[in-house]
């Protein structure tokens, strides 16, 4: 039993089960050498297209890739080398609030700032329209990257939060929304995103016929948050390989390996995670549509915060049934209220039932997933939708995780540690 500001829950579904950490094992093909992979490419990209005198603008985005201050650290030295004069523009479309201090901001929490990489960052909102679409829509591009003589477009292949289609988030999607900064993200989002499956690939298509796209850089992350693919992709070849990419980005994306849960508790969720805050391709819930989102059923999900790269950010805390008062207090809502609006979709800002404490938010979905029969309840605990390969599962499991060929129980079985306050400590 827990009494919270009048609210009073009483019953067996509100006692906490002890949990087990519990490994999941995923493929996880990895880049052995970063730098060396981006010079060897960038150096023969120069031997048939020189780059040498030429003003390029690498783009930087909100996502937290993997080690990318390394990545934009080196593909500007590796440009830099080959004779060019490299510079980087944020692009994010309406993240970091919508204004150029804050995406510059953004970047600066991803160590890409101009001592660490060694080159100007140019962060500013103005667009120029470089083209129209078939049925008048403006295309809005960056209006500095604009004025370049080259842009290379840097960005992680990976399923999107919202739609399915042959090109989802990646290059594609870089060079609509990413380069297109705020006023570009708001028109496109203006169809819908019933529409992104053939609206990103027709405005990157009709971008790539009008702006000199140097070349792409895509990068596929493995399920322990890796680098498994580097890939420099020449402009001709861009739409046609990133949907290579996609497949096997999907293919290494981690996911829940449980049969099934009753409640689903989500330590952080954030931008830096997900474009949805925490990924519906792992818990099946989408702002937008579950369609094509296929993951293990899952009754109730529990928010307990946001992390620190998201900025007050907490896009996606709609789709969470439950979530805890700390994490109200540390929502910046003109960062979150500015990315649904631009998104047109205000049901990944839905505000759930909101608990005092960490505990009595679990508590709470526990209760609300008791079924009529009395069986233990399943109970996953995870770090993000990111951190997939150790999580923690209660003893309702053991039997399943014993079985399963890529589960294995880490540890013994234990109490929730909640502090004084009813605080959990972030999940290792």
């Amino acid at each position: 039993m827990f009494n919270v500001d009048g609210v009073r829950v009483t019953g067996a579904g509100t006692e906490l089960p002890r949990m087990i950490p519990v490994e999941q094992r995923f493929a996880a093909p990895a880049v052995a050498d970063l730098e060396g992979t981006i010079r060897a490419q960038v150096a023969e990209h120069d031997r048939t297209h020189p780059v040498s005198g030429k003003r390029i603008a690498v783009t930087a985005g909100s996502r937290g890739i993997a080690r990318i201050d390394r990545i934009v650290a080196t593909l500007v030295d590796a440009l830099a080398g080959c004779g060019a004069k490299p510079f980087v523009v944020p692009a994010m479309g309406s993240h970091g609030g919508g204004t150029a201090e804050g995406q510059l901001q953004v970047l600066a929490e991803y160590g890409i700032t101009e001592e660490r990489i060694g080159a100007p960052i140019i962060s500013a909102m103005d667009t120029v329209v470089v083209t129209e679409l078939p049925d008048g829509t403006p295309v809005h591009f960056d209006a500095e990257a604009a004025r370049a003589d080259g842009v290379v477009v840097l960005g992680r292949v990976k399923p999107h939060t919202d739609f399915r289609g042959t090109h989802e988030s990646g290059l594609a999607k870089m060079i609509a929304i990413g380069l297109g900064k705020h006023r570009g993200a708001t028109t496109l989002h203006s169809h819908g995103f019933g529409a992104f499956h053939s609206l990103i690939p027709a405005v990157a298509e009709a971008v790539l016929r009008v702006v000199p796209i140097e070349f792409g850089l895509a990068v596929v992350e493995n399920a322990y948050e890796d680098i498994a693919r580097l890939e420099l992709v020449p402009p001709g070849e861009l739409l046609e390989r990133e949907a290579e990419l996609l497949v096997e980005a999907k293919r290494l994306m981690p996911k829940l390996l449980m049969s099934d849960i009753d409640v689903l508790v989500v330590d952080e969720i954030g931008k830096d995670i997900s474009g949805a805050g925490m990924d519906p391709n792992i818990t099946g819930r989408s702002p937008v549509s579950t369609d094509g989102f296929r993951a293990v059923p899952i009754k109730r999900v529990v928010v307990l915060g946001l992390t620190a790269h998201t900025n007050g950010n907490a896009c996606g805390l709609g789709m969470a049934d439950v979530t805890t008062q700390r994490c109200l207090d540390q929502i910046e809502f003109g960062s979150f209220y500015t990315n649904s609006l631009t998104s047109g979709v205000p049901e990944g800002a839905r505000i759930p039932m909101a608990l005092a404490t960490d505990r009595d938010a679990i508590a709470a979905a526990l209760h609300m997933s008791r079924g009529p029969h009395d069986r233990p309840a399943k109970v996953v605990r995870i770090r993000n939708t990111l951190s997939m390969p150790h999580v923690e599962v209660s003893e309702a499991y053991a039997q399943e995780v014993a079985e399963h060929p890529d589960l294995t129980a880490v540890g013994e079985a234990h109490d929730w540690a909640f502090d004084t306050t009813g605080t959990l400590p972030p999940l290792g």
